[in-house]
């Protein structure tokens, strides 16, 4: 059984249908790609699989972990095992990384029936994360997103998946707006989180990326179909010849 099995997925904004017909699995440990224009659907996809609102579901179905996801509410979503990483990480103002994780990490510990980490016990998971990807002491106390630049809130996306230890992620653009450093941070931090058990979805219009983390399968959006499924050259394919090349 698939860990993500999506069939015939539709989804409309607005009125205006924007995927489809997806039909796409992904496997535990797998990663996987999906490469295409602008306006290809990419995003959306991201959306419809967390339960942003506005995204409506016109037909099809999705399992996660073998369950109905559009049975489950967004946070439950989050609760199984599901993680977003924004293309554009929003701020929260008044509302620390520290309070902000402390609530998120307990929400989940109490879905599954755990009780609240002890404090100490989190300030230490924090501190290992933190230096994980790179991230100075200092930001615990900082408001999320706010005065950060692009490379700090997407660095912050990847410390938040190490901290909820997410079963599938998916990465929206996260290589959107960084600079090589930032990119190999924080593909350094996605790859030191993948396990066996562990898979991740990149959603992406670059091959640049896919060159710190490399994918298993690449699958080409178009149109709001995917047109094309294959290995990492598929990738390779793109930066050489461009979208165009591929029918």
């Amino acid at each position: 059984m698939k860990l993500l099995e999506i069939k015939n997925l539709h989804a409309s904004v607005e009125g205006k249908e924007i995927l489809r017909g997806i039909d796409l699995g992904v496997g535990r440990g797998e990663v996987h790609a999906i490469m295409g224009p602008n306006g290809a659907g990419k995003s959306t996809l991201g959306a419809v699989l967390t339960g942003r609102p506005g995204y409506e579901v016109t037909e099809g179905t999705v399992t996660f972990d073998g369950a109905d996801l559009f049975a489950m509410a967004p946070e439950e979503r989050s609760w199984a095992g599901l993680f977003l990483s924004f293309q554009y990480p929003v701020e929260i103002p008044g509302v620390s990384i520290t309070n902000f994780m402390k609530a998120a990490l307990n929400a989940r510990r109490k879905a599954q029936g755990l009780e609240e980490m002890k404090a100490g016990e989190f300030l230490k998971l924090m501190k290992e994360k933190m230096a994980f990807v790179q991230m100075k002491g200092e930001f615990a106390k900082r408001e999320v997103n706010v005065g950060f630049s692009g490379g700090e809130k997407k660095r912050n996306e990847i410390f938040q998946m190490a901290m909820l230890d997410p079963v599938l992620s998916i990465l929206d653009e996260t290589d959107s707006g960084l600079d090589v450093d930032a990119l190999k941070i924080v593909a350094a931090g996605v790859n030191a989180l993948r396990t066996p058990e562990k898979s991740v979805l990149i959603i992406t219009h670059y091959q640049k990326l896919l060159e710190y983390i490399v994918p298993d399968v690449v699958h080409v959006l178009k149109e709001g179909r995917i047109v094309r499924t294959a290995g990492k050259e598929l990738a390779e394919q793109i930066w050489r010849e461009g979208f165009e090349s591929i029918v």
